[in-house]
């Protein structure tokens, strides 16, 4: 009886996988069942499955990025139906389950499309961009010596409650993947407004919000628009007023550097 009924609850799908064997190789759709998926199999699981049969059956596993699949890391978006991570809200293809999907579905599985996302393998993205804008201002001066006390600098709740939510990007890139002009800006602005609003990330705001904007721009990433699809797509919520406080730290540490005198031919 128990076998009758995990054989019922079992789900037999077809999945249509972009398959590119190497960054500058052509690429294309390639189709392959997934039969006798369990519905409490979270994505990643399923993907495993296919690969052991792929491995058994002497061909290429689908390549894909994953960590810790705790929905923490960011390792492992890719497109789903044409949704960054699939279609459930605030969750990351590592934590959505297949039981979002139904018996015979067919499912389309894409890496992220953006010109500073290129391709490494399959589903397998070049997400290094996203580390040079951290790189460019995503930290705060950390003189050593004793720790402060913990009441040393207050922090109002609001502030930190602002701080927090913005913190919670995990670098994943789904706001990238599902922007129309593919901008990084939601990930831009969440590194800067989680640093701006509280005091220890005052010394290096003007520099950082103006370093990080441009070395974004740099990295090919589109304009912002916007649009909005990039908080939809967001795994943590986070919210495009984020990109207002990074726009107005901007334009703020612009006009302070034409002030000194800092572009070129300004002086």
């Amino acid at each position: 009886m128990s076998g009758t009924s995990s054989a019922a609850k079992s789900m037999n799908l077809t999945l249509h996988v972009w398959r590119q064997a190497a960054a500058h190789a052509p690429g294309g759709i390639v189709d392959y069942p997934a039969n006798d998926i369990s519905p409490d199999m979270s994505f990643l699981e399923m993907l495993d499955v296919v690969n052991e049969r792929l491995t058994e059956g002497g061909q290429e596993p689908i390549a894909f990025d994953h960590d810790c699949r705790e929905g923490i890391c960011g390792s492992c978006g890719v497109m789903i139906n044409g949704a960054a991570h699939g279609p459930m809200k605030a969750t990351t293809a590592c934590q959505l389950h297949m039981r979002s999907f139904s018996d015979g579905d067919e499912i389309w599985i894409e890496p992220w499309r953006a010109k500073a996302f290129p391709v490494v393998k399959d589903l397998i993205v070049n997400r290094s961009a996203f580390d040079r804008i951290i790189q460019a201002g995503g930290y705060i001066s950390a003189p050593t010596g004793t720790p402060q006390d913990a009441n040393a600098l207050p922090i109002r709740k609001p502030d930190a409650d602002l701080a927090m939510d913005n913190a919670a990007c995990i670098g994943c890139g789904a706001c990238v993947a599902a922007c129309p002009n593919a901008s990084a800006s939601l990930f831009t602005a969440a590194k800067i407004t989680h640093l701006a609003v509280l005091p220890q990330g005052q010394p290096e705001r003007s520099t950082r919000a103006r370093s990080m904007v441009e070395t974004m721009d740099l990295e090919g990433f589109g304009g912002c628009t916007l649009f909005g699809e990039c908080q939809v797509a967001c795994p943590k919520e986070i919210s495009i007023d984020a990109i207002m406080q990074m726009n107005r730290d901007y334009i703020m540490a612009s006009a302070t550097k034409v002030e000194l005198g800092e572009w070129a031919g300004s002086a």
